[in-house]
């Protein structure tokens, strides 16, 4: 088997997992707060989103500080730290027996991030150039398959194993993702830049700061309309249905449905990116996005909407790769990490803040109104991507960073 391939099957299991871990706490989060010793409902609620928002927001800021650890010292190093180290943090959370530790060690997790970070990066570097379409479209189903599967898998083992089982499990799964990094993952790494770039420097090194830009929005925008779903779906589902006894499970396997989607498509999409110009399909992929979420304001009952996020699954999975792929082509092999560690950071934010602005708009306006603003989110993305990526590079030669003409 290929080094590349073996890398990539390796990788994919580990972004996987690490993307369970990120997000498995999320249905089972209130229960857990609650056997903590918490009763009143209103703290509960406050515990439980600071609990699942600390995460995201301090991996957004580490994330450029691996992904620039990743471009000095390597890549496999990197993934090493990152799942060892949530490997003992995540099972630590079976064992707290207070809100605040729970919260610490959630923090914690945020911190030593950095695992898809070098993933990416150790593909993106190591794949050639006839597979590299394949292997990131590949390799990008594996993070949001885990974030969207996860809260499934989190309450499905809660549910037969009991709650701190969760735990358990999920830092057992990343030990093992741990372990086979170690035995089965290669890297050649040379670090051709030899001294270590301030922020300033190595944005003035990136050759196209208006296009890496518009790909780092892109993926804040995807990724807030994935998450903007999770704080409703719940409420939705309940108001759909007139059977509430598995409401748990529906909702989850609801919010799953686009993960599942983004597993089946995304490889055959990346194939695609390479074939007819990644910045193609990241504009058919965000207005397919745009329309799409609009029906399930719609819907009349739970497998409707399934159904839909299914089809918007379909359409994301577009988007990762092709952003990957076009990130790959225009960025130095030196930078490759930190560049890769800022898009993290902006999909880390987009998380954040799709599920506030999911929350806050259900609130202070409706339900059916997430979709439609989270519709219109994608859609004035696609009219930008349009003008500043689409219509660039149509009319121009193919760019990458070894050739002396960039586009202005």
């Amino acid at each position: 088997m290929p080094i590349w391939k073996r890398n990539l099957i390796v990788c994919w299991f580990g972004m996987f997992v690490t993307g369970v871990g990120m997000s498995q706490i999320a249905p089972i989060m209130p229960l857990y707060i609650k056997e903590l010793g918490v009763t009143d409902p209103a703290l509960i609620a406050q515990f439980s989103g600071i609990a699942f928002g600390i995460t995201f927001m301090i991996s957004a800021i580490f994330s450029p500080i691996w992904g620039q650890a990743a471009d000095r010292f390597g890549r496999k190093p990197m993934l090493l730290r990152a799942s060892l180290g949530m490997a003992i943090v995540v099972g630590c959370m079976g064992l707290v027996h207070h809100v605040y530790m729970l919260i610490g060690l959630r923090l914690l997790q945020g911190t030593i991030t950095g695992y898809s970070t070098a993933c990416t990066t150790l593909i993106a570097t190591q794949t050639d150039k006839e597979h590299a379409g394949y292997a990131l479209g590949t390799l990008s189903t594996a993070n949001i398959a885990g974030s969207l599967i996860g809260p499934t898998v989190g309450g499905f083992i809660a549910e037969h194993a009991g709650l701190r089982s969760s735990f358990f499990i999920t830092g057992a799964l990343l030990m093992i993702a741990f372990v086979t990094t170690f035995v089965f993952v290669k890297e050649s790494f040379v670090r051709t830049d030899k001294k270590t770039l301030k922020m300033k420097e190595i944005w003035r090194a990136v050759p196209e700061k208006n296009l890496t830009i518009t790909l780092f929005i892109t993926f804040f925008v995807l990724m807030a309309a994935l998450y903007s779903v999770e704080p409703i779906i719940t409420v939705y589902i309940t108001q759909l249905s007139s059977n509430t006894s598995h409401v748990a499970l529906v909702a989850g396997l609801a919010f799953s449905a686009s993960g599942l989607a983004n597993i089946v498509a995304a490889p055959r999409l990346g194939k695609l990116s390479d074939s007819v110009g990644a910045h193609k399909v990241i504009l058919v992929a965000l207005i397919a996005a745009g329309l799409i979420f609009i029906p399930e304001a719609f819907v009349q009952n739970p497998w409707q909407l399934m159904g839909i996020q299914f089809l918007f699954g379909l359409a994301a999975a577009g988007l990762i790769p092709s952003i990957n792929i076009l990130m790959k082509r225009i960025t130095p092999d030196s930078l490759m990490g930190r560049v890769f560690g800022f898009n993290m950071s902006a999909g880390y934010l987009g998380t954040f803040a799709g599920a506030l602005i999911g929350g806050q708009v259900a609130a202070w306006l409706s339900i059916r109104d997430v979709f439609f603003i989270t519709s219109a989110l994608l859609l004035m993305n696609a009219v930008w991507v349009y003008f500043k990526v689409y219509k660039k590079l149509n009319r121009s030669t193919w760019i990458t960073v070894d050739q002396t003409s960039q586009i202005k």
